[in-house]
């Protein structure tokens, strides 16, 4: 019998492969960064090709370290980063232009030209998302409208749109040899193509933004077995789960139940929480969004609210401010000063997302005095991540009703401890951090182990979870109220700075 589960976990800023044992215990892995380009103020590409050869890279190098082939896995799971949009020749495997990344910005003037019939909420009722830059279906328009050729070769069929869930699998199940063309649920919720009530593709909103049904992926489970891998070194290996990247982050940190959030930080920080077979519409700037789909169970809802930069913001002042050399070092650099000095970041780099949504703002620093240091600088970027997930988590209290009793949290800044006392600290809830952070990978591992049989059912994955450390709240309702109005200040003055 196959002794382990494996997970693709195709990120923003690079792609790796884990392999992950039935208690959820990392056996290997291998990690791989990719270039990330940007031809214009606000826009940002990856090049798909790049892609594809650093996953497949990684796939070895990970079954190498650990003296592992093919057979020794049951299944593998996809998860990726959701609204990055690319097409590509159904003959030749070619991509017709770079992807469009998540974060890029390109699509401002289509945002504006559908708000101006019914405003940002228009589609909300339907799609549970508001008109902005962030989802996949406007960036596919642009690429339609702007790529020679695209629009004509999409009406065919002969170019095929994916999210980076999709152009993997489609790579990895043959290609332009009857490659599979799908995505699951969850990424196809983030197009603003699909009726979340059906969670298929909606026939008004393709007509209302002009995209041409031929093109788009099959919609399917995000636990299902999709196809056999035909290449080496996973050939004849089951492709059997997918998720976008925060969804998988919901299911590894086992928030089965309606009213379990979790917080993941990363390149920006997204917050879920599962609304369970409920579409629960938001009134306070959440997105409203598929959590998961299991073989033929009922669709799973997640209330989600998306932050754009907080982990980027860190390697913003690593890489363009020259501020320290690692972004380990914030830590320590940040540490070396007792708060703050009133000093407020807001690293509107591309608009703000939830629960703001304004495509205009831009980043800015507010309350600096010549008393502050690089290390109040330090220290105000790295309490930017923890009032922006205030912000989104008062909106998620607001509409579900639910009190946040507990925030489990995953990602990358998680180790950064003086990140996860000051949100401790700024939430006035217990902060706690998962033996298991790579809690993204796991989710498309058990996803896909699901569903072999490889884990039977739910019970099988909650046991797997456990603690590594709880943040408790210590600072005082004065201080606390201070942070938080100034921060909220310093919020206003981003708005509206893009005419």
């Amino acid at each position: 019998m196959s002794r382990y589960v494996g997970a693709i976990d195709q990120g923003t800023t690079s792609s790796r492969f884990i392999v992950f044992d039935k208690g959820g215990k990392i056996v290997s892995v291998a990690q791989k960064e990719h270039s990330q380009i940007y031809p214009k103020p606000g826009w940002v590409e990856h090049d798909p090709l790049e892609i594809m050869s650093n996953t497949n890279e990684v796939i070895g190098a990970a079954l190498a370290r650990a003296n592992l082939t093919a057979a020794d896995l049951a299944a593998v799971g996809i998860t990726n980063q959701r609204e990055t949009t690319l097409l590509w020749d159904k003959t030749t495997g070619k991509p017709l232009a770079n992807a469009v990344v998540w974060m890029d910005t390109r699509t401002d003037q289509l945002v504006q030209r559908f708000t101006r019939d019914g405003g940002q909420d228009r589609f909300r009722a339907k799609t549970g998302l508001p008109l902005a830059t962030y989802f996949s279906g406007l960036k596919l328009l642009w690429l339609l409208e702007n790529v020679e050729g695209a629009r004509a070769k999409a009406e065919s069929g002969e170019a095929l749109f994916g999210t980076i869930d999709s152009w993997l699998t489609w790579n990895l199940t043959g290609g332009p040899n009857g490659g599979v063309h799908v995505t699951d649920v969850t990424n196809a919720s983030r197009t603003m193509l699909i009726n979340l009530e059906t969670c298929d593709w909606d026939d008004e909103m393709l007509t209302h933004f002009n995209i041409p049904r031929a093109c788009l992926p099959k919609i399917v489970a995000s636990s299902a077995v999709y196809g056999e891998i035909k290449s080496a070194p996973l050939t004849g290996t089951k492709l059997a789960g997918m998720l976008g990247d925060q969804q998988a982050a919901l299911v590894g940190q086992t928030c089965f139940s309606p009213g379990e959030a979790k917080n993941t930080y990363g390149t920006g920080s997204f917050m879920l929480m599962n609304t369970g077979t409920e579409v629960v519409h938001s009134k306070a700037g959440l997105l409203t969004t598929l959590a998961y789909k299991f073989g033929d169970e009922a669709p799973r809802y997640a209330l989600e609210g998306s932050i754009a930069i907080t982990g980027a913001l860190v390697q913003w002042l690593r890489d363009n401010m020259k501020l320290f050399d690692v972004a380990a070092q914030i830590e320590p650099l940040a540490r070396s000063v007792p708060d703050n000095g009133d000093v407020y970041f807001v690293p509107a780099f591309s608009g703000l997302y939830a629960p703001y949504w304004k495509d205009d703002a831009r980043g800015v620093i507010a309350g600096l005095t010549r008393f502050a240091t690089r290390a109040h600088l330090a220290r105000a970027a790295l309490e930017s991540t923890a009032y922006q997930v205030r912000d989104v988590a008062e909106a998620m209290e607001a509409d579900s009703g639910i009190q946040l009793s507990t925030l489990k949290t995953d990602g990358g800044m998680v180790a950064n401890e003086l990140l996860m006392q000051f949100q401790a600290d700024i939430l006035n809830s217990p902060v706690v951090r998962p033996q298991m952070t790579e809690t993204t990978a796991l989710g498309a591992a058990y996803a896909a182990g699901l569903a072999v049989g490889y884990w039977t059912n739910l019970d099988d994955l909650r046991a797997n979870w456990g603690v590594d450390k709880t943040w408790e709240p210590n600072m005082s309702e004065e201080v606390r109220s201070h942070h938080y109005k100034s921060w909220k200040k310093a919020v206003q003055r981003s708005f509206a700075w893009v005419d």
